[in-house]
């Protein structure tokens, strides 16, 4: 038996279903808000209307400071008259930056013209683009604004590459201007790996690498010199949570008892974002099973923060966490069950999506409860996470919650990246999630009400809320205390032949496994059954409950979306516990999905992660609110233990 539909299928999935998704959750794909197009009748006069003219001197030197800037060498012929056209500065860049002629399309450049070359270059670089798709206005005279845009561009063109806070896009660039490759990526990153992971400050957030990489990198590079690139993933190394199955590394969930468990398949995400041309470099620690947010196994032993290394670094993805904040791969991969992509995401000064239930296939991640079970995308940045949510979502076959996303998934999230995103948004305010009664509360609760200041000076109305029923939705369990074991044995039932143990008994009886979890394990092996009239009263009436609260509240206010610290309490220090708070309840409990992104640090120099929450497949609306944010804040800092 393969591991395709059989756990989705069994043990109260399609109770999950009819109830946590049965109800349609309506409504269209939201818009992003593109910026306008220009019109195509913009005339040369209409361009330079307002704006000086720049000088031929002037642009040269313009030129001249942004290579020594990136501190490389500069020389470009001296320009003819006072003033410079577009046309003869694509001429003068093409040849300083020796870039090979390209055909382009504008229909005011005719093919013959000796500059044709020179645009078309300059146009596929990203360095001098077109004032419409169709017209490029080759005898516009470049004003100063124009110059100070392109030499940002060029600078950022030239500069040498670096691999620390590198984005996906920055990524691409490099491999696309020739400034490495993929396979050299991948052994930087591994570089990184062996340097901070393995070795001296030992984050110890890598369980697995691939042993393939470098060659998969390489057979990646020759495709992409052959037909291109297959997307913005192409040839990128990402990290996934040993808790998704991969085809040819192990799965283990942290735990001894499947350290030799290889699945002969790989989970849906995973299959998504090889057929996007991503690179899944390794797998991350978890907390064993996904049990808790502290990050511990069995397997791994304890990952440590990279910015404090006495304090947690949040979970159960906090080896995910922790491996991308320490720059080790590109992206990871989270699963979130109660709050495990967005409390490391948070402890890690990184944005963190979980999804809508339903917007991404569950189907090859070993299940903790599937009517809470999420995996999403953890990143440096809103646009890679954005990035990695385009691959990872969609419809899959063997996971039929994914049927309600369909009709409800944009061309693209990073259609929504709007610095401009939070003007004239309201945002609501949860007051009642952000106690500061404790010390540990107050250092989380001041970055906060920092946050909400900054929030209303980038353009967002601020609104304090109160959300109906809070206290009678925070009575309710966690289903993962009910689902585990007969969604873990339907999981190992899948692996058929090659499966270690054949029931969560068995590796109990194995002793194979976290022994600071016996007890836990034993309370949920001890469940017979699910058809229980308690049960389903929490599936039914918590998800009811939560989601019509949720959407009363954001309808009687008007809200495009809700804020709250992720965590009310920032990273404990290892041995001392962690409490977060239940503030990470309402998105799993509802349905909804959740972004959190970097606020700010603590005194003690924590990182602090607020969380916007939204409807059923508005991701688009989280991800413009939460790019306008952190583009307007720039909160996310590197841990200086791992430089």
């Amino acid at each position: 038996m393969t591991y395709h539909g059989s756990v989705l299928k069994k043990s109260g999935a399609l109770l999950l279903a009819g109830a946590v998704v049965a109800t349609t959750w309506g409504g269209t794909v939201p818009a992003a808000s593109a910026a306008a197009a220009p019109s195509s009748k913009i005339t040369v006069a209409a361009v330079t209307a307002g704006k000086a003219p720049v000088t031929a001197a002037a642009f040269v030197q313009a030129m001249e400071e942004a290579a020594a800037l990136a501190g490389v060498p500069f020389s470009m012929d001296k320009l003819s008259g006072t003033t410079v056209q577009r046309k003869d500065a694509a001429v003068a860049l093409q040849t300083w930056l020796k870039l090979e002629s390209t055909p382009e399309s504008f229909k005011d450049i005719p093919d013959q013209a000796s500059f044709a070359g020179a645009v078309g270059a300059l146009n596929t670089a990203g360095l001098m683009k077109g004032y419409t798709d169709s017209l490029f206005l080759p005898n516009a005279v470049l004003t100063q604004n124009d110059v100070a845009i392109l030499k940002d561009r060029i600078y950022n063109y030239i500069k040498p590459f670096v691999l620390e806070e590198a984005t996906i896009t920055d990524l691409q660039a490099a491999m696309t201007q020739g400034k490495l490759t993929s396979k050299e990526l991948v052994q930087k990153y591994l570089d990184r790996i062996e340097k901070y992971d393995d070795q001296g400050v030992s984050i110890n957030a890598v369980l697995t690498l691939n042993p393939d990489v470098l060659q998969i990198a390489e057979a990646l590079d020759q495709e992409r010199t052959v037909q291109g690139a297959r997307g913005p993933l192409h040839g990128i190394p990402i990290l996934v949570k040993d808790n998704f199955d991969t085809n040819d590394m192990p799965t283990t969930a942290g735990c001894i008892c499947l350290k030799n468990s290889v699945p002969a398949h790989d989970a849906e995400q995973v299959k998504k974002l090889k057929a996007a041309g991503a690179i899944i470099l390794g797998k991350t620690n978890l907390h064993e099973f996904a049990f808790g947010i502290t990050t511990s196994s069995s397997l791994g032993g304890q990952t440590l923060n990279p910015y404090a290394l006495d304090h947690y670094p949040g979970g159960s993805s906090g080896g995910t966490g922790a491996a991308i904040a320490s720059n080790f791969a590109a992206a990871g991969m989270g699963t979130d069950t109660g709050g495990s992509i967005r409390i490391p995401s948070s402890f890690n000064s990184l944005v963190g999506i979980r999804p809508t239930i339903g917007l991404s296939s569950r189907e090859g991640i070993i299940p903790l409860a599937l009517t809470q079970d999420v995996g999403g995308p953890m990143a440096r940045t809103v646009s890679d996470a954005a990035i990695m949510l385009d691959t990872t979502a969609g419809y899959d076959k063997n996971d039929v919650a994914t049927a309600y996303a369909v009709g409800k998934i944009p061309s693209s999230y990073t259609d929504f990246l709007d610095v401009n995103g939070l003007k004239g948004a309201r945002i609501g305010v949860a007051t009642e999630l952000i106690p500061s009664t404790k010390a540990e509360e107050k250092a989380v609760a001041d970055v906060i009400n920092n946050a909400v200041a900054e929030l209303k000076s980038l353009g967002a109305a601020a609104v304090p809320i109160s959300i109906p029923n809070l206290a009678e939705i925070n009575k309710y369990p966690s289903l993962s205390g009910y689902e585990f074991k007969f969604q873990l044995n339907d999981y190992l039932e899948s692996l058929g032949d090659k499966a270690p143990y054949h029931s969560l008994s068995e590796i109990i009886a194995s002793g194979q496994f976290d022994k600071s979890q016996e007890q836990s394990m034993k309370t949920r092996d001890a469940r017979e059954t699910l058809e229980t009239a308690e049960y389903k009263d929490i599936v039914l009436k918590r998800t009811k409950v939560t989601r019509e609260s949720l959407l009363k509240v954001m309808a009687d206010n008007h809200l495009d979306a809700i804020i709250y610290p992720t965590s009310t309490q920032a990273a404990g220090v290892i041995g001392e516990g962690q409490n977060s708070g239940g503030n990470n309840r309402l998105s799993p409990f509802s349905g909804f999905p959740a972004i959190t992104v970097p606020a700010g640090f603590t005194a003690e120099g924590l990182p602090v992660g607020m969380e916007f929450l939204g409807r059923a497949f508005d991701e688009g609306t989280l991800i413009k609110l939460a790019y306008s944010y952190e583009q307007g804040t720039h909160h996310r800092q590197a841990p200086k233990l791992t430089p």
